[in-house]
C-alpha cells in the first residue's frame, strides 16, 4: 500500500468517528452534554443511533489502526504501541457498548488512558509541543470533572480529552504523508 495513502488513513480514521459522533447526537434530541456519556449514543437497546455510533468506531479503531501498524510506527516506535491499544480499545467501545456494564466501563477507561499514556509517549520520543497540550489539557479536564468543578456530563471530558489528542495524531499523519521517503521530521509534529 502506498505510504501517503497509508498515512491520510490517520486523518480520515478520527475525521470518521467524529461524523459517527456528531451523526448520532443529531439523531438524538434526548442527548445532553450536561448528564450524558458519549457511549450512551451506542447504547444498542436505548439508542436508535446505535448502529450508526458503534460502525463508526469500529471503523475508526480499524483504520487507525492501519495508520499506525502500516506508517506510524516508523515515525514512532514506542508510541505505536499505546496508539495500537486506543485504536483497539475504540473498537471494543463500540463492541461493548453500554449493555454489558462493567465490560464496556473497562474498555471505555483503557481507550481514555491509553490515549492519555500515548500522548505523553509521543511527547518524550517526538518532542512534540501539541502532543504535550494534549496530554496537559485532558488530564486537566478530567481531573475538573472528577472533583466536580463544573456541572456537566462526562461527555465533556471524553470529548475535550479524545479531541486532543486526535489533534497530534492527526498532525502526524499530515506530516507522514508530505514526507513519505521518512526523512526527519519538524519536532512539533
Amino acid at each position: 500500500m502506498n505510504k501517503r495513502v497509508c498515512a491520510l488513513l490517520g486523518i480520515v480514521g478520527p475525521l470518521i468517528a467524529y461524523i459517527s459522533i456528531g451523526v448520532s447526537i443529531a439523531l438524538s434530541p434526548w442527548f445532553s452534554w450536561e448528564k450524558s456519556a458519549l457511549s450512551d449514543l451506542g447504547h444498542a437497546v436505548r439508542s436508535q443511533a446505535a448502529p450508526i455510533f458503534n460502525l463508526g468506531l469500529l471503523l475508526a479503531g480499524f483504520l487507525i489502526m492501519v495508520y499506525v501498524i502500516t506508517v506510524f510506527k516508523r515515525h514512532a516506535k514506542y508510541t505505536s504501541i499505546f496508539l495500537i491499544m486506543s485504536a483497539l480499545s475504540l473498537q471494543l467501545v463500540a463492541t461493548f457498548d453500554e449493555v454489558y456494564g462493567f465490560p464496556h466501563v473497562a474498555v471505555s477507561v483503557l481507550l481514555f488512558l491509553s490515549l492519555g499514556v500515548a500522548s505523553l509517549t509521543y511527547v518524550v520520543e517526538r518532542k512534540s509541543y501539541l502532543a504535550a497540550a494534549a496530554f496537559i489539557i485532558g488530564l486537566i479536564s478530567w481531573a475538573l470533572y472528577g472533583m466536580k468543578m463544573y456541572n456537566l456530563g462526562v461527555a465533556v471530558p471524553e470529548t475535550i480529552s479524545s479531541v486532543m489528542a486526535i489533534l497530534w495524531i492527526i498532525y502526524s499523519a499530515i506530516r507522514i504523508a508530505h514526507n513519505p521517503s521518512g526523512n526527519r521530521m519538524l519536532r512539533v509534529s
